[in-house]
């Protein structure tokens, strides 16, 4: 890879980091922090992103960019298990195991859907 391709990586993923932190704000404002909606909005959302990217037939380094940098920063596999975790120890294990369903089935599903748009839209 070139120093270019690493530069658009790191500067993509700290504008994915941002999106991602001022949307799980907005969410949880909205939603309140009873259950993680913050993360599963983020994380749906760059599924049908990652989707679409995929779908689209987007490859080498623009995918690298685009799917790494930018939509690997916005998602979060981390926060998902950490708040799934604290959810299990303090006692809110329907919310737990509700989270991790919900987050895999309807993850599926966006990916799934955001392929479908970008074969059909590129």
């Amino acid at each position: 890879m070139s120093v270019w391709v690493w530069i658009g990586v790191g500067l993509a993923g700290g504008c994915g980091a941002v999106a991602r932190a001022l949307l799980t704000h907005a969410v949880n404002v909205k939603a309140g922090r009873a259950f993680p909606y913050g993360t599963l909005v983020v994380n749906l959302s760059g599924a049908v992103v990652l989707g679409v990217v995929a779908g689209s037939g987007l490859g080498g380094d623009a995918l690298r960019i685009a799917g790494t940098g930018l939509i690997g920063a916005y998602t979060t596999f981390s926060t998902w298990m950490l708040e799934t975790r604290h959810a299990w120890v303090t006692g809110r294990r329907g919310h737990a195991v509700a989270n991790v369903a919900l987050s895999l089935a309807a993850g599926l599903a966006a990916v799934w859907l955001g392929r479908v748009v970008g074969r059909a839209a590129f």
